[in-house]
């Protein structure tokens, strides 16, 4: 991964987190990892909890950003939500997956907040 890509991830993780926080939901982790793989924003919207991919693009070259969000990277998200809820004993708590897409463009960063991007049980075959 490039300085570029790296640098570009980070300052959309910031920005997402704020843009969240403006929106009413309360962070309760960020990059939280396990055996199973990584969620980016951890956060309760209410009484839900969200498990939020943050994903950026700086040009619409190479789609949009949250068509980036492959089958295997749900998956993989699904699964280590399931691992975050049972370590805090949390499986019968209403809970969801959340995708943020932003877009720099000239010194501007627009927001996408995509809620119930995909559910648990389509996702797990």
């Amino acid at each position: 991964m490039s300085k570029e890509n790296i640098s570009l991830g980070k300052t959309s993780e910031e920005a997402a987190v704020k843009f969240l926080k403006n929106q009413g939901y309360r962070i309760l982790a960020r990059n939280y990892r396990c055996f199973l793989g990584e969620i980016d924003i951890i956060a309760k919207d209410k009484d839900t909890f969200c498990f939020i991919e943050v994903k950026s693009r700086s040009s619409d070259r190479f789609g949009l950003p949250q068509e980036a969000v492959s089958q295997n990277k749900r998956r993989r998200i699904i699964q280590t939500a399931l691992v975050y809820l049972k370590e805090k004993n949390l499986l019968e708590r209403k809970a969801r997956f959340d995708v943020i897409a932003l877009r720099h463009e000239a010194g501007e960063i627009s927001f996408d907040l995509i809620k119930n991007a995909f559910e648990l049980d389509n996702n797990l075959d």
